[in-house]
Order: C-alpha cells, then sequence, then structure tokens
C-alpha cells in the first residue's frame, strides 16, 4: 500500500500546479503568468513545477489536453463499416461540440489567441499541440476515404472543413464576440447541419 503513497503525492501535486496554473493564465493573460507565480499560488517549488512540465508552454497544452479529455468519455469511435455515415459523424462532432460548450475552454482559448498574437510561433505550437486532439476526426474521414465511402484525396482538408463549420457556430462567435454558449437543441442544429453539408460534398 505504502507503495503507492509516492505516486499519489505526484499525481495531486501536477493536479495542483495545473489549477495554479489556470487560475493565473485567466487571471494575469499567458505573458505575464510566469512559472515563479504558478509555483507559488500551487505551494510547490519551482523545480517541481519544472520537473512536471518543462516549459510554459507544454504546461498550457498539458491545460487544454486536460479540459479536452474531461470533456469526454473514453477513447473517441472509430470508422464502422457497413454502418451509417450520418450517425458515425453525428458522434464525432457531439464529441467536439461538449468541449467547445465548456467555459474554462473557452476562456483559456482566448488566452491562447491573445498570446498567439503577439507571438505567431508560439501560437503555431499551440494549433499544433490542439491539432493532436482532434486526430480523431481526420482518422474517421481517412478511414472512410479508404473504404470508398468519403470522396476526397486530401483527408486532412476534409476534416478540417467539417471542423471549421462547427466553429463558425460553436466556438469563434464565444470566444470573440462573448456570444452565449449554445444550448442542447442549438448544439443539435450545429450538428445536423455541418455534418448533412459536409456528407453533400463529399458521400
Amino acid at each position: 500500500m505504502q507503495s503507492c503513497t509516492p505516486q499519489r503525492l505526484t499525481d495531486r501535486k501536477r493536479a495542483a500546479i495545473i489549477a495554479a496554473a489556470i487560475e493565473e493564465f485567466l487571471a494575469a493573460g499567458y505573458d505575464a503568468t510566469s512559472m515563479d507565480r504558478i509555483a507559488a499560488r500551487a505551494n510547490a517549488s519551482k523545480r517541481t513545477v519544472y520537473n512536471h512540465f518543462p516549459s510554459k508552454d507544454a504546461l498550457f497544452a498539458a491545460i487544454l489536453h486536460q479540459l479536452w479529455d474531461a470533456s469526454h468519455d473514453g477513447d473517441a469511435p472509430g470508422y464502422r463499416a457497413g454502418q451509417p455515415l450520418r450517425a458515425q459523424l453525428l458522434e464525432l462532432v457531439q464529441r467536439k461540440l461538449r468541449l467547445l460548450n465548456n467555459d474554462s475552454f473557452l476562456a483559456l482559448a482566448r488566452v491562447a489567441i491573445a498570446a498567439g498574437l503577439h507571438a505567431p510561433e508560439r501560437a503555431r505550437d499551440m494549433v499544433a499541440r490542439m491539432g493532436e486532439r482532434e486526430e480523431d476526426l481526420t482518422a474517421w474521414v481517412r478511414a472512410a476515404a479508404a473504404d470508398g465511402r468519403i470522396r476526397t484525396d486530401d483527408p486532412v482538408f476534409a476534416a478540417l472543413q467539417l471542423q471549421g463549420l462547427v466553429k463558425a457556430s460553436a466556438f469563434w462567435p464565444q470566444v470573440a464576440m462573448g456570444q452565449p454558449l449554445l444550448d442542447a437543441s442549438e448544439q443539435k442544429r450545429v450538428a445536423e447541419a455541418a455534418v448533412d453539408m459536409f456528407l453533400a460534398r463529399y458521400a
């Protein structure tokens, strides 16, 4: 039993660092937040913070990934041959909408966008890191195309188009213009419209 204690302490310390970092990023913005301030708020040494996260960028990416994971129940469903495309895509898009309907995620997205405006190379890195978490939709499109049910020679571009349709209603208005989060019926409408437009073009 005692052998598990160090791991539990490590997990608790990591969670405390992430919680402290979220508070700092939201309160001060990306550039004004330092690893020193995060360490002080987490009641941890700066060395401990760096043991868990090698850089501020890595810590910020870990926060976004944690919010992404928390919005999902288990792994994303993969492409299923022989089953209706619309139902499969709706399942994937609705998972994405759960994340985009998260206040904390949207608040941190604003922090990331503001930080990226002042440092384009940082913005590229953040987009690349978040792209890793959007791979499930790209993988689905790639598999459906290989099965001959989606017509595209560029699955990445096709998946980006579908994501763009969703974000046009359920991300950018909320992040850039302070529009309210979508309720359940609005999310359903956005998901269905985006999927139907995508399938009209590619199925």
